[in-house]
């Protein structure tokens, strides 16, 4: 049975609460993805950013102003099958992977799907 740790990503991209939302709009847009994990200085997820955190009406200048505060995360030994149920019953995209508090991955849906292919 495959998990997170066999397929996520472990070079995330990710930014702090306190970029300016352009910032992680030049972000989102040079590494052509939808969204990003926000860490704080110690490595703990604090929340998720979004294209459509952007593209919704929040107001605010800082990455923390728009971020989605309640993160739905998974370890390294989450079966990817639970992760795909959660993808889809949260209508969500990726879900950070974390050890300890810490962040250490990411898994995707397209990471998903790669290991579907793979099967």
């Amino acid at each position: 049975m495959q998990t997170a740790k066999d397929v996520m990503t472990t070079r995330v991209v990710t930014i702090k609460p306190s970029a300016k939302v352009y910032e992680l709009t030049k972000l989102l847009s040079d590494h052509k993805i939808s969204g990003v994990p926000v860490v704080d200085d110690a490595g703990q997820v604090v929340g998720i950013a979004t294209e459509a955190d952007l593209l919704a009406i929040k107001r605010g200048n800082t990455v923390e102003d728009i971020m989605t505060k309640e993160v739905i995360s998974v370890t390294e030994d989450t079966p990817i099958q639970e992760i795909a149920a959660v993808l889809s019953a949260k209508r969500i995209k990726r879900v950070p992977v974390v050890k300890g508090g810490q962040l250490v991955g990411i898994v995707s849906r397209a990471d998903l799907v790669a290991a579907i292919a793979k099967s």
